[in-house]
């Protein structure tokens, strides 16, 4: 008989804490799958505590093992530090299983509000919420579980006090230094319960045009309609404006326009829109307007108003309708496309002038054609111009004064 306190006693007592720890957990689970043929819920408790729940029971039954069948020969400092070891072990994957089980109800309340609905508003309300909560649970699981690893050590259990005395200093030169990332975690925070965005809205956020995926403590991860990722702090959502086209309900209403001729049929157009949004589904039947919106200049301006259920639908419907009605104008109505109408005005024409007019410009001497107009240019140009100080003064009212040849000239 193999004696309980002594090395083989203790491989054999290891053996029988995993056999019985597998075999523990190989029950639970049939139990469970039975279960789940009927109901939903055990398939998520498998799905997120499977592995941290064999984890912990299989440490547990290990540290029982060791305790019950450890050899006496064992020096007193081995006995601590194996049971620190399994203290430290059992606290970790004791940690992982509750917060595990903290997800798994998170999610068995999520799977109640459904997102492939119309009206899924309050849905992506909770979910947002949800997930924020979970983020934050697994953040304090790690907290306590790190704190409560730590207090295992007798050397921290005695520097508490003076860990606790600084805690302020290091709070605020924490806070100091990582200002950016606590603001970002109470942005994320915030965003979770101001229902200013959710999970699956549609936003416009850096004239991009895309969806909520996924909302953290720290950013917001927008998937763009080509299929990029945009990666935004939570400040921004909080701090700069934004599009929520998703805020209240889903459905929307677009416009498509038009710059035609001015012998358009409006019409003919608009019974040409109720046959197009009576043959698609992507119309949700609120509203049918074709109204002329502007009419200066060379073309006429014609807007179609259509809604459809949400920002995707309505995106397909506003090109179906484009091009269906630039395909009617192609064929039913060619009056209806634009034209560029260009005046052409003729030079006017060089007509010789009556001879009287001819004989009247040669009888004048310095005008009427180029030879006099050359003629008055040298008569002008040989008249020499004295300046005013070298003019001689002229004495007013005498009769004496003879007449001089500048004057003449």
């Amino acid at each position: 008989m193999i004696a309980l306190r002594s090395w083989p006693g203790l491989t054999v007592a290891c053996l029988v804490a995993v056999v019985v720890a597998v075999v523990l957990t190989a029950v639970l689970a049939l139990t469970l799958r039975l279960i789940g043929r009927r109901q939903q819920w055990p398939v998520l408790l498998i799905r997120h505590a499977r592995v941290p729940f064999r984890l912990f029971l299989l440490t547990v039954v290990l540290w029982i093992a060791v305790t019950i069948s450890l050899p006496s020969d064992v020096s007193q400092g081995w006995r601590e530090g194996l049971h620190h070891t399994f203290l430290i072990l059992t606290i970790a994957t004791g940690v992982w299983f509750a917060a595990a089980f903290v997800v798994f109800i998170e999610d068995l309340g999520l799977a109640r509000y459904r997102l492939d609905v119309p009206d899924n508003r309050y849905a992506r309300r909770v979910r947002t919420q949800v997930l924020i909560l979970r983020r934050l649970t697994v953040v304090a699981a790690v907290v306590i579980g790190l704190g409560a690893i730590l207090l295992t050590f007798p050397a921290l259990q005695a520097a508490g006090a003076s860990l606790l005395a600084s805690a302020g200093v290091i709070g605020i030169i924490a806070g100091v230094a990582a200002q950016s990332s606590l603001a970002n975690l109470f942005a994320g925070i915030q965003l979770a319960f101001s229902d200013a965005i959710r999970i699956d809205d549609v936003v416009v956020v850096e004239q991009q045009w895309g969806t909520i995926e996924e909302i953290t403590l720290t950013y917001v991860v927008v998937h763009v309609w080509d299929d990029r990722r945009l990666v935004l702090p939570s400040t921004y959502f909080t701090t700069k404006p934004f599009e929520n086209w998703t805020r209240q309900h889903s459905e929307l209403l677009g416009s498509i326009e038009f710059d035609l001729d001015w012998r358009v049929s409006t019409g003919g157009m608009r019974a040409e829109l109720n046959r197009i949004l009576a043959t698609t589904d992507l119309w949700d039947h609120r509203t049918s307007v074709l109204q002329v919106t502007d009419a200066v200049g060379g073309w006429v301006r014609v807007r179609v108003l259509v809604t459809a259920k949400d920002a995707p639908t309505l995106f397909d419907l506003r090109c179906l309708v484009r091009e269906r009605l630039i395909d009617w104008m192609q064929r039913y109505s060619p009056a209806s496309l634009p034209r560029q109408r260009v005046e052409f005005a003729e030079p006017p024409e060089t007509r010789e002038r009556p001879p009287r007019a001819r004989s009247e410009e040669e009888g004048r001497l310095f005008s009427g054609s180029p030879e006099n107009e050359q003629r008055a240019q040298q008569f002008t140009d040989s008249i020499p111009i004295i300046p005013e100080t070298e003019a001689e003064p002229v004495v007013q009212g005498s009769d004496d004064v003879p007449p001089t040849g500048k004057e003449n000239r």
